[in-house]
């Protein structure tokens, strides 16, 4: 009877201790899985944001070429507004010539004038 309850008590170990390598087994699996699964959320959130990092890298090179043409540009701008002033400047200048010019010979034709009028007279 004592043999009998030893080989039930060893049997219900063997008994258990498969159900706990068993029991064991699928915590292993499911915590493998839950892993996988942690894991495989965290690399589509890498991946879409190194996809979202080589949009703005690209973004980010285009925004420069962009201002450098830019800045290219407005320089060629100043650079005939400047020219355009300094043009204005001219014709201001050439304006102002050709009044003392023109005042000039005025002076110099009422003189003409008066002398040829006094020559007149004295004849």
């Amino acid at each position: 009877m004592l043999s009998q309850m030893l080989k039930e008590h060893q049997g219900k170990q063997v008994a258990r201790k498969e159900e706990l390598d068993l029991k064991r087994k699928a915590a292993i699996a499911s915590s493998n899985e839950l892993t996988q699964a942690l894991v495989d959320h965290l690399n589509v959130g890498v991946a879409q944001a190194y996809l979202n990092q080589k949009k703005l890298d690209a973004e980010a090179k285009q925004l420069h070429v962009g201002a450098t043409n830019f800045a290219k540009q407005t320089q060629q701008w100043l650079v005939l507004i400047e020219g355009f002033s300094s043009a204005l400047k001219e014709l201001g200048d050439v304006e102002n010539w050709a009044r003392s010019i023109e005042n000039d010979l005025r002076s110099v034709t009422s003189a003409l004038e008066i002398a040829y009028k006094t020559t007149r007279e004295n004849q």
